[in-house]
């Protein structure tokens, strides 16, 4: 899933048999159900058009039926006919700077102009029993050149009575701290969905921001009462730098202990849509990355950097029918650091510091057909020469801006629910990089010189 939040990382090393084999099994057993963005696979198996779960009939983006789809664990069925619980997605791309970068973003590309497969994913998606479904995907990226896995979140989940009042609960194993979430603000799931990986970005955000995607195993319990309050706590912990290196994920360092997380929100259903405003909290402390004798990055041990994740955020949906569709999402996230760790080694300048991270956009579509999105970026925090370079700043800030067509996903589609399509037209732009808009690279490099437009056909079957 994830986009951004579904890009895979540069790998560096093929998949082993013990990792094709863990693949494998996951994806049969830990994704017997499993979906990302918009699977087809879950349409089959509700009997419904992908627009009833997804606004832009695609992914991520849920309705009020596919948040209840999936805070009830993916486990929604129509009829007993079996259907095959599998789903493919191919999303291929082409991004362009404004002017070239001064060296190839990845191997095997070229400083601009670049096309790419960027992501060809497999996912199964279906119920395994009557309260238990998944998440999960295996993503190839030609970035890189290797499959692995990608976002997976297995659910458990029942409704009940309490006072009167109809409750949600359930529990998730997952691998990617705010993976969870249903509402498009949490990092794994905010605005852009698809977004360039051979392109400039931010120099730092939080670490909630996909610092552990994929290389953490999390079980988190949630609860949403009255169809309002949602409540969800959880704890994470690393995997093991053997084991991310079987299944191609990245190893950043291990964490200390347990890491807790906490999500809190409330939704007022309103007349034509829906209001929400919630918030997070993340606590982590992360050890430092050794190599080994055989060049293979490991565990070192010693003292750790910390990390506190604090966020709020809000979102706003108008429903008012399938013609006109109007959606914003906003999250804002502050991170207190003390680097023990970073700075004892002398990649810091100091021993702690602060980021920020402020993303808001907001969505028009017509007919589930086709949309507009409009957002802005803003990341800053402490000014460390040492751990950022050139001006010592994160300070980074800009917009999108997005086109989007998607000509299925409707329940009168051709070969619906089978064929889906999305056509993207982004368009990112900085008005400051670095904390600067000139010579942001010490070699005359501005800002405005990242700006990148970005082209993609996204498929699913």
């Amino acid at each position: 899933m994830a986009c951004e939040n579904t890009c895979m990382w540069i790998r560096t090393k093929p998949l082993s048999y013990c990792g094709l084999a863990f693949l494998i099994t996951a994806l049969v057993l830990l994704l017997l159900p499993a979906t990302s963005h918009a699977v087809p696979a879950f349409a089959r198996q509700t009997h419904q058009p992908c627009t009833a779960c997804h606004i832009g009939g695609f992914g991520p983006q849920l309705t009020p039926f596919g948040r209840q789809f999936k805070l009830m664990g993916y486990t929604l069925s129509v009829g007993n006919d079996t259907k095959v619980p599998l789903s493919l997605m191919v999303v291929e791309t082409y991004t362009h700077t404004t002017k070239a970068q001064t060296s190839p973003p990845a191997d095997q590309f070229g400083t601009n102009n670049n096309t790419e497969l960027q992501q060809a994913s497999v996912f199964v998606a279906g119920r395994l029993a009557p309260n238990l479904g998944i998440l999960a995907q295996g993503t190839y990226s030609q970035n890189g050149g290797l499959l692995g896995w990608d976002n997976s979140d297995l659910r458990y989940a029942r409704s009940a009575t309490w006072a009167g009042h109809p409750v949600i609960w359930g529990l998730s194993l997952n691998n990617n701290p705010s993976l969870t979430d249903v509402f498009n603000t949490a990092p794994a799931w905010q605005f852009p969905y698809m977004s360039p990986d051979l392109a400039p970005g931010a120099p730092a955000t939080p670490i909630l921001m996909g610092g552990l995607a994929q290389q953490v195993l999390g079980l988190n319990a949630y609860t949403q009462i009255n169809n309002a309050l949602y409540l969800e706590t959880g704890v994470y912990r690393s995997l093991s730098p053997a084991f991310l290196r079987d299944v191609n994920a990245d190893f950043t360092g291990r964490l200390a202990g347990v890491s807790p997380y906490a999500r809190v929100a409330y939704t007022w259903n309103l007349a034509h849509g829906n209001l929400e405003v919630g918030g997070f909290l993340f606590n982590t402390a992360r050890g430092q990355v050794g190599t080994s004798a055989q060049g293979k990055a490991v565990a070192m041990a010693g003292p750790t950097d910390k990390f506190r994740d604090l966020g709020v955020d809000a979102s706003y949906q108008l429903l008012n029918g399938s013609h006109h569709i109007v959606t914003v999402n906003a999250l804002y996230l502050t991170e207190q650091q003390q680097l023990d760790a970073t700075y004892a080694s002398g990649g810091s300048s100091n021993l702690h510091n602060n980021l920020h991270a402020l993303n808001a956009n907001a969505s028009y579509w017509y007919k589930n057909t086709w949309g507009v999105t409009l957002g802005a970026f803003a990341d800053d925090g402490s000014k460390d020469l040492t751990l950022y370079g050139n001006n010592g700043s994160p300070n980074t800030r800009g917009g999108i801006a997005e086109l989007n067509w998607n000509p299925f996903g409707q329940s009168d589609s051709w070969a619906q629910p089978y064929a889906n399509v999305r056509l993207g037209l982004q368009y990112v732009w900085y008005t400051r990089f670095s904390g600067l808009v000139y010579n942001v690279d010490g070699a005359g490099r501005r800002a405005s010189d990242n700006n990148t437009l970005y082209f993609y056909v996204w498929l699913a079957f």
